[in-house]
């Protein structure tokens, strides 16, 4: 079974677009709260489109590529030019045409003295960029995920580097051979992360009060090590180290997941609780009854920032030895390959799900021994029958007022016309099945929609 497709074909049938990771200059931390209800927020609809002049022969793009000081300069790339993303040496770079679609994320928590400024600040940079994504601004940092043309989405953190507030941001770029990702722009004044009962209040601008950062080599080294070890197989809660899903709920272990991590059993990230329960026995707990003074808790999920800010609630729980993988499992696919993980990457945009390949196209097979993972594990089971399906890929509840998140098999899509359950089928408001990689567009485009036949 072949788990990265046509989405690894495609990608290096052309241009080898692997993520590449910028530093940015270093951040000056001082302490700040964050947003109150009556705060006015931000929005941007519809950023202005530029102009494009479609290349012979490869379809690349020309475009208007924006300086870091915001000045256009009219010209851009050829067909075949690229853009160099990485510095270094030349065996480092990522190259890509500059017209190439591309989804940039990063995050850093550093003091804001006025943060309605900087939302203002921001929109009028990107009013002439084609820019679709969430960025989300308070005094606390910034939290960004956006897609573009690789010019435009480059311009936007080249600007962003000559602030001094945000100069050491870890900046992730991988490919989105679809056009834009998500879509429209929202630049919001609002919480970087939701987690029950808010993160105003959270030490996250103090380091000491995060979990350490671990490089991808370390982090690797260390998942190896209690793979090998017998707890790590038996889910025993009394290991010296336990490895932390911080992701949603678990329709994102569902299709890949670290060797060793258990599946969260919770409804989403902003609800989770591991730590905090008050019996010591929890079987949805892995941290329930643990050592808080001994054990390793090795933390991970998509980029980083939901572990840096869910560890700083463990640290004022008591736990002392708190460890995170440094820039998430994106970081690490790029760095290591597929080496002690299993599947692919659930993202938060319209692409769903990337193979490892999209990361590191030199390390394109799994590590892993994946049919033994699928026997043993909750892993990559269709979600009607239990049968293993063969596209790691979610797709949304056809039922409008479901929209349920969920792994289905082909069969189960066509018996189910794209539902989640029987009693989704007979739903007054259903959307037609999508076949492949379709995803639905925005629900008020279906609200008036009929009850379709049976």
């Amino acid at each position: 079974m072949s788990l990265t497709g046509s989405f690894a074909a495609a990608l290096l049938h052309d241009v080898a677009v692997a993520p590449t990771f910028v530093r940015l200059p270093r951040l000056r931390t001082s302490a700040g709260g964050e947003n109150g209800g009556d705060k006015p927020v931000f929005r941007f609809g519809r950023p202005r489109i530029r102009a494009y002049a479609a290349s012979a022969g490869r379809g690349r793009a020309s475009v208007a590529v924006a300086s870091p000081l915001g000045r256009r300069k009219e010209g851009g790339s050829s067909a075949r030019g690229c853009a160099a993303l990485s510095p270094g040496s030349c065996s480092d770079l990522r190259q890509v045409s500059a017209g190439d679609f591309v989804v940039v994320n990063f995050y850093r928590f550093v003091h804001v003295e006025n943060p309605e400024e900087e939302v203002a600040k921001h929109l009028a940079f990107l009013e002439d960029l084609d820019i679709h994504g969430r960025i989300y601004l308070n005094e606390q940092g910034i939290n960004a995920q956006y897609s573009g043309p690789l010019a435009d989405a480059r311009s936007y953190f080249e600007w962003l580097r000559e602030d001094d507030r945000f100069s050491d941001i870890l900046v992730q770029i991988s490919p989105a051979l679809s056009g834009h990702a998500f879509p429209k722009l929202k630049v919001q004044f609002k919480p970087l992360v939701q987690v029950d009962g808010g993160i105003a209040h959270l030490p996250l601008l103090n380091p000491s009060m995060r979990a350490t950062p671990l490089e991808p080599s370390e982090w690797n080294k260390r998942v190896e090590a209690l793979s090998r070890s017998c707890d790590a197989f038996s889910g025993n809660v009394n290991s010296d180290c336990i490895i932390l899903d911080l992701r949603n709920a678990g329709y994102e272990w569902d299709i890949g997941h670290f060797h060793g991590a258990q599946r969260p059993e919770v409804d989403c990230f902003r609800s989770t609780s591991f730590g905090l329960s008050e019996t010591e026995v929890n079987n949805s707990d892995p941290l329930a009854d643990v050592d808080k003074e001994k054990t390793d808790v090795l933390m991970y999920c998509t980029g980083g920032i939901r572990c840096d800010v869910y560890s700083t609630i463990l640290r004022k729980k008591g736990f002392k030895k708190l460890y995170t993988l440094k820039g998430g499992v994106s970081h690490y696919l790029e760095n290591e390959g597929p080496v002690e993980w299993i599947g692919n990457l659930f993202v938060f945009d319209s692409r769903l799900s990337l193979p490892p390949a999209s990361y590191n196209p030199r390390s394109t097979a799994q590590t892993c021994d994946l049919q033994h993972a699928i026997k043993k594990e909750k892993f990559a089971k269709c979600y009607l029958c239990g049968s293993v399906v063969q596209e790691l890929r979610h797709r949304n509840c056809a039922n409008l007022d479901c929209n349920l998140l969920f792994l289905c098999c082909s069969d189960c899509v066509s018996s189910f016309r794209g539902c989640c359950c029987s009693t989704c089928m007979t739903a007054p408001r259903l959307r037609p099945v999508l076949p492949g990689h379709q995803r639905y567009k925005k629900w008020h485009l279906y609200r008036d929609l009929e009850k379709q036949p049976s």
